[in-house]
């Protein structure tokens, strides 16, 4: 299905990126990471304008957290509990809300781009923690314009290695979320013990 998609992406641009970016920002299992260093490669190749696959994907993103935080605000505890019923998506959760409660500000800016795979639970779990609109948007506004910048940028300067990118950049990402989640786990484990011998 991801090799149909991404050859729709000449023939659609910034629409489809737009709408990937959206529906990954909701949970959906989408590589947009993926999508957007193609739609670079192919801009970079001239068959697609940067500016409007930037702001596409911008837009994309934002509407997705957008509507990942009002759900969270509106069904945050039953969304929340549905979530932690597959084994899936509870470990997620969990340390996307464990996460968010301890580094808020920090913790959506850097789910934007830096460990990715938190991003949509970081949404709901803003959501039902009733963060404010602001103190949410602002950080996910910075951190979606870093994460569309790095990975468009490095589709276009990098287009004709983008399996090779892709996987590298995928690997980097899992290795990057198994650290967090490694270090939260290892905190946790400390705390207990310390708690535990105090």
């Amino acid at each position: 299905m991801t090799e149909t998609l991404l050859a729709l992406v000449p023939e659609w641009g910034a629409l489809l990126i737009a709408l990937v970016n959206f529906l990954a920002c909701l949970a959906l299992p989408l590589p947009a990471s993926l999508f957007m260093l193609a739609a670079g490669a192919f801009a970079a190749a001239g068959d697609l304008a940067v500016l409007p696959l930037w702001i596409g994907a911008i837009c994309g993103a934002l509407l997705g957290d957008q509507c990942g935080f009002w759900m969270g605000r509106g069904f945050g505890p039953r969304i929340l509990a549905r979530l932690r019923r597959r084994r899936r998506t509870a470990a997620l959760v969990n340390r996307a809300v464990s996460w968010l409660d301890k580094r808020r500000l920090p913790a959506i800016f850097l789910s934007r781009w830096l460990v990715s795979a938190l991003c949509p639970y970081v949404n709901f779990s803003a959501g039902a923690a009733r963060i404010t609109w602001a103190g949410f948007t602002l950080p996910a506004v910075a951190g979606t314009c870093i994460w569309v910048s790095i990975y468009i940028g490095l589709g276009y300067s990098f287009s004709s290695h983008i399996q090779e990118l892709g996987s590298v950049l995928g690997n980097l990402a899992a290795a990057i979320a198994s650290g967090v989640i490694a270090a939260l786990i290892g905190r946790t484990l400390w705390r207990a013990a310390t708690e535990r011998d105090g």
